[in-house]
C-alpha cells in the first residue's frame, strides 16, 4: 500500500485530535482555573519506536501526535471583593476532598458553610497544607500570600497550595479538576503567592483559541480530502491490475 495513504491518515489522525483539543480549550476560555491543553509530536527520530525497523513502522508513523500536555501559564487574575475568592500568582493548585478523592484546581471560587465549612461552589471541602477540612469561625476574614487565613485577628488555619514535578504529573479531570498520574506526588508550593478578592481567569485566549480552532478544522478537512484521493487511486489501481493477475 502506498506510503502517501499512511502519511495522509497519520495527518487526518492528527489533525482530529487537535481539532477536539482546540474545541475544548476554545469552550473553556471562560472558565475560572482552567489550563489548555497544548499537543504535542511524537518524533520518528527520538520517540520509542526509533530503534524499530525504519523501512516500517517507525517511518510510516509520520507526524502522529504523542498526546496533549497542560500550559500551566498563569491566567489573568481579575479581583471580586469577595473576600473568600482567592487567585493564585505563580505555579501551584489548591487542593479539594471529592467524592473521588483529592483533586486539585486552579479555581478560587470559594464559600464558607453556615458550621464554617471552606467549601467550593459545589460544595467539596478545601484543604489545608496537611489535606485536613478547612473550618473558619465568623469574623473579619484576611488571607495572606502565604495562604495564612486569620479571623478577627486570630490564625484559624493555612490554605493548602501543591505544586507537582511537571505538566505531565497531573490530567484533567472535567473542566478545571485535576488528577496526579503516574505515582506523581504533590509538594508544598514555596514560590506561589495568593491574591484575597481575586479569581485566577483561562489561560487560553478567546482569538487565539478560535484560530487555532479554525486551523485545525481546515487541516483536517485538507488531510480528509487527501485520503479520499489515495483511496480512489487505490480503487482504481486494485481494479486494473487485479483481473491481470
Amino acid at each position: 500500500m502506498s506510503s502517501g495513504f499512511y502519511a495522509a491518515f497519520s495527518g487526518w489522525l492528527a489533525r482530529s485530535e487537535a481539532l477536539d483539543s482546540a474545541a475544548s480549550n476554545l469552550a473553556n476560555a471562560g472558565t475560572e482555573g482552567f489550563r489548555a491543553e497544548r499537543e504535542y509530536f511524537r518524533s520518528a527520530l527520538m520517540g520509542p519506536g526509533a530503534s524499530g525497523d525504519q523501512l516500517d513502522s517507525t517511518v510510516n508513523n509520520f507526524g502522529v501526535l504523542g498526546g496533549n500536555q497542560l500550559d500551566l501559564s498563569q491566567g489573568a487574575l481579575n479581583p471580586t471583593g469577595n473576600p473568600l475568592d482567592m487567585a493564585i500568582e505563580g505555579q501551584g493548585f489548591f487542593a479539594i476532598q471529592t467524592k473521588n478523592g483529592i483533586r486539585y484546581t486552579r479555581d478560587g471560587s470559594f464559600q464558607r458553610t453556615r458550621d464554617g465549612l471552606l467549601v467550593t461552589g459545589e460544595g467539596e471541602p478545601v484543604l489545608d497544607t496537611k489535606n485536613r477540612p478547612i473550618h473558619i469561625p465568623t469574623g473579619h476574614i484576611v488571607i495572606g500570600s502565604d495562604g495564612v487565613i486569620s479571623v478577627d485577628g486570630a490564625i484559624s488555619g493555612t490554605l493548602g497550595v501543591f505544586t507537582f514535578p511537571s505538566a505531565t504529573s497531573i490530567t484533567p479531570e472535567g473542566a478545571n479538576r485535576y488528577v496526579p498520574v503516574n505515582g506523581a506526588k504533590p509538594r508544598i508550593s514555596v514560590s506561589a503567592a495568593l491574591h484575597q478578592g481575586s479569581l485566577e481567569g483561562s489561560n487560553q485566549d478567546v482569538i487565539q483559541g478560535t484560530l487555532d480552532l479554525i486551523l485545525a478544522q481546515r487541516q483536517a478537512e485538507m488531510m480528509q480530502k487527501a485520503l479520499v484521493l489515495f483511496d480512489n487511486d487505490l480503487d482504481k489501481t486494485a481494479s486494473e491490475q487485479l483481473p491481470k493477475v
